[in-house]
């Protein structure tokens, strides 16, 4: 559907809502009943980023422009490898956090307002 019709769809079912429908517990009976919410495992995602961590470090060890960069980033004298550097690291945040964004929970995103 598309968002009109859900924006008709949602007025209507509010003009008929007279409030809260009584259930007897039931609602209350079934939460009760439900098993705990699974934690995620956190090791999986630790080790992928202890991986691909290890990945290129081991990738850009006998790279000279890596080398290159480290050196002059740490002794303050900003180059070309250096700038090219920093641009890869901001570049690998900056998509980090996008992917992060994405992936959010649903909970976390901003509701729509209705009309």
């Amino acid at each position: 559907m598309n968002d009109e019709t859900e924006d008709a769809v949602d007025a209507l079912l509010r003009e008929q809502f007279e409030g809260p429908v009584a259930d007897d517990g039931f609602c209350s009976s079934v939460m009760d009943r439900l098993p705990a919410r699974r934690r995620r495992d956190q090791w999986p995602m630790a080790a992928g980023i202890f991986a691909g961590v290890a990945a290129c470090w081991f990738s850009l060890w006998s790279a000279p422009i890596a080398f290159d960069g480290w050196h002059d980033w740490l002794s303050g004298a900003p180059s070309a490898a250096t700038l090219a550097l920093f641009i890869v690291m901001m570049s690998m945040a900056v998509l980090a956090l996008a992917w992060t964004i994405a992936e959010a929970d649903d909970r976390y995103r901003p509701r729509r307002m209705v009309r």
